[in-house]
């Protein structure tokens, strides 16, 4: 077979099934009416934990499904329906709800555990393929998640139907994490490990340099002693400040090439002389992730952190962001 006529049925085979799944999700929208917001209503009427339920490809669907939903402010977990009815169902308390799938709507192990799930009373909201299927006439809610045709040619093989039910499941968390008005902040109180969370929790306090770390001279001190100053602290710059700590300025390696490029004579400026004033400058409360901005904005490397009374409180450059994994 020639390779170039090859390479080409194999980018077109992909591209359809992407146009296959595109157009199952895309299917969903004008789907969505009453029967959504009744899930989305007992889903937010939930007083303990969405349980999600299914087997085989539903199943590692729905585990993303509990992940995401936990992510977002609805406590959740994926529970195995072959597992439960062998004990697994002692975790189902009161005041969960139940979130099954199953494309069929017959899944012989979510039938199984069906009538126990009623006898508890929990809530059951089902994803299912067919309307008419005994989980989705038993649900309290039902969502329906059918496809015309799966991606893959044999038709066999859930494809555009678990895309679907992947995106009905993000379509659930992203009503309820809007109605709940859930922020950045309560983002990343459930995701403290990553960059995420770093990027969302970290101050600017949390990274910046204080105290002996932090370069600074008064406006009189020569400009031989501040290089000086620059050089013992490692940051690139320092604070011009008076007596009590206000800043009057900043001095940067960049503000030394200028100087340099006017021909002064080292030895004989002071720092008043060639510092830069009203210097770029953020607040030790702020968010890493604003200093992080500002430095983009502005072209700087280096910001001074002001207190709350607005004197000097530290300092920090890129290298102190890169460190902390802010940016």
């Amino acid at each position: 077979m020639n390779d170039a006529v090859d390479s080409q049925r194999l980018i077109e085979m992909g591209r359809e099934a992407l146009r296959i799944e595109a157009r199952a999700v895309a299917a969903l929208v004008d789907r969505l009416g009453g029967d959504f917001e009744q899930a989305c209503r007992t889903l937010l009427a939930c007083q303990g934990r969405v349980v999600v339920s299914g087997m085989g490809k539903s199943g590692h669907v729905g585990g993303k499904i509990a992940a995401t939903l936990a992510s977002t402010g609805t406590p959740s977990f994926f529970l195995h329906p072959a597992e439960a009815s062998h004990g697994d169902l002692g975790m189902l308390a009161k005041g969960d709800v139940v979130l099954a799938i199953s494309y069929s709507g017959e899944t012989a192990e979510l039938l199984t555990i069906l009538p126990l799930i009623k006898r508890m009373g929990a809530p059951l909201v089902a994803m299912t393929g067919n309307p008419q299927s005994t989980l989705a006439r038993e649900a309290d809610a039902h969502l329906d998640i059918s496809v015309p045709a799966e991606a893959c040619p044999l038709n066999l093989a859930p494809t555009a139907s678990t895309t679907a039910t992947l995106a009905m499941g993000d379509a659930l968390a992203v009503a309820l994490l809007k109605h709940r008005g859930f922020t950045e902040a309560d983002f990343a109180r459930s995701h403290p490990g990553g960059s995420l969370g770093r990027r969302l929790l970290l101050h600017v306090s949390d990274v910046m340099r204080r105290g002996d770390e932090l370069p600074r001279v008064q406006p009189d001190t020569p400009l031989t002693e501040g290089l000086l100053e620059m050089s013992r602290k490692q940051l690139g710059l320092t604070a011009v400040v008076d007596a009590e700590d206000r800043v009057l300025g900043i001095f940067t390696d960049g503000d030394l090439r200028r100087a340099l490029d006017r021909r002064i004579d080292i030895h004989k400026s002071r720092m008043a002389d060639v510092m830069t004033r009203n210097p770029r400058s953020i607040r030790a409360g702020e968010l890493a992730a604003e200093a992080v901005l500002m430095m983009e904005k502005h072209a700087v490397n280096g910001l001074l952190v002001l207190d709350d009374s607005g004197r000097l409180a530290g300092a920090l450059n890129v290298h102190d962001l890169l460190r902390a994994g802010v940016m």
